[in-house]
């Protein structure tokens, strides 16, 4: 049973979020922090992604400027602990007016395996002790891990009434909205929801990591006790149709030695049919076809699975039908990028030998795998829109 509770959050004193507001850590450039801060000294990019000021790290730096914003009156801390219904208003790819409509609270970390808490992919190798640095300097958690509850109807107790406490949009056009929830048998309602079904971490696998490695921390120094290192702020959303927007991650392939033919290569494991180059209907044609997409400069073809490579793959997934491919190649790189468009751009640019354009994975393939305890290969889906940092912090105090 996932433990979720209220806290009492750390926000902003203003209701205006457009300048202070900042994407996830992981998908903010040089250039794009570099934006940020200059629309506020106070842009939340300065505690999520700090540089070193006036002689201190980067990390002392987060935790002095998150001090003197809590002091002068930047930030404030609510008087009782509560849940935040925060909705991400948005437009879809097919052009539909969408909504994504969650809980954030503080969820406990599942240290046994109980299956609490699932992963939902495996992850790739990558640095952890920026986040735990950071962690360890602030004693807050910045933004929220996104976890997807499989329990029924937890969306339909998060109705916010009234105006938000918080609105942002950002450069995409997403509206992002916070409403407190802190009557007690709302939040008596939203505990007992989450409980009763595991919830499937759907992005910030290395922040959930990264918390339970403070945890051990934490325990270890002071005696086993617990405290408010247990729990991790988390962003919960229904796992349904209806609440969210999956797109897919696609494949670049650099580094194939000169003059290998990749798409004669990949031929033992799909049908290969020429298609036009990609273009905004590229999707629908790989959705209509049942394929993936493969994209060289000599040309692109759909990618329709061979009997053989479905059985072989380990998911019901482009990307675990890719990686039965994957193996058989002559050593390369592989990277991951969002976006048909950027995935073939890399190709025009000569950045990559080889894009590999994915269908995204489907909210029901999401859900069985999380029934099942089972991990997707890493990079299957991307969530979105992202949740913003700054609408609230949690503080992690001891």
């Amino acid at each position: 049973m996932p433990r979720f509770d209220p806290f009492a959050g750390v926000r902003y004193a203003t209701d205006d979020l457009d300048d202070l507001a900042a994407p996830p850590y992981d998908v903010i450039s040089p250039d794009d922090r570099a934006a940020l801060e200059s629309r506020s000294q106070h842009n939340a990019v300065r505690l999520e992604l700090p540089l070193p000021e006036n002689g201190k790290d980067r990390y002392q730096t987060a935790a002095t400027l998150l001090a003197e914003w809590r002091s002068n009156g930047v930030l404030r801390t609510d008087e009782a602990p509560s849940f935040y219904v925060y909705r991400m208003r948005f437009i879809d790819e097919a052009g539909e007016a969408r909504a994504t409509t969650g809980v954030i609270g503080a969820l406990a970390i599942d240290v046994a395996g109980n299956g609490d808490v699932l992963p939902r992919e495996h992850t790739t190798p990558k640095r952890k002790e920026d986040r735990l640095n950071l962690l360890r300097a602030t004693r807050a958690n910045l933004s929220p891990i996104w976890g997807l509850s499989l329990a029924r109807g937890l969306g339909n107790l998060l109705e916010p009434g009234g105006a938000p406490i918080h609105h942002a949009t950002d450069l995409d056009g997403v509206t992002h909205e916070l409403w407190p929830l802190s009557d007690g048998r709302a939040i008596d309602g939203v505990k007992a929801a989450v409980a009763s079904a595991p919830v499937v971490i759907a992005d910030g696998h290395h922040r959930y990591q990264t918390a339970t490695a403070y945890r051990t921390e934490r325990r270890s120094a002071n005696g086993d006790q617990p405290g408010d290192h247990d729990m991790v702020m988390t962003y919960v959303v229904e796992l349904t149709e209806d609440q969210l927007s999956v797109r897919a991650i696609h494949r670049l392939i650099a580094g194939l030695p000169d003059g290998f033919d990749l798409a004669a290569a990949l031929e033992q494991y799909f049908d290969l049919t020429p298609t036009a180059p990609p273009a905004a209907d590229i999707t629908t044609r790989m959705s209509e076809a049942g394929s993936l997409a493969l994209v060289t400069a000599d040309g692109t073809w759909l990618l329709r699975p061979r009997p053989e490579t479905a059985s072989a793959a380990a998911f019901d997934l482009d990307s675990s039908r890719l990686d039965v491919a994957l193996g058989s190649l002559p050593d390369h790189q592989l990277t991951y990028q969002h976006g048909w468009d950027l995935a073939t751009a890399a190709v025009t640019k000569g950045e990559a030998d080889a894009a590999v354009l994915l269908r995204p994975a489907t909210v029901a393939q999401i859900a069985a795998t999380g029934r099942e305890g089972g991990r997707m290969p890493p990079k299957t889906t991307f969530f979105w829109p992202k949740p913003r940092t700054g609408l609230v912090f949690r503080e992690v105090a001891g």
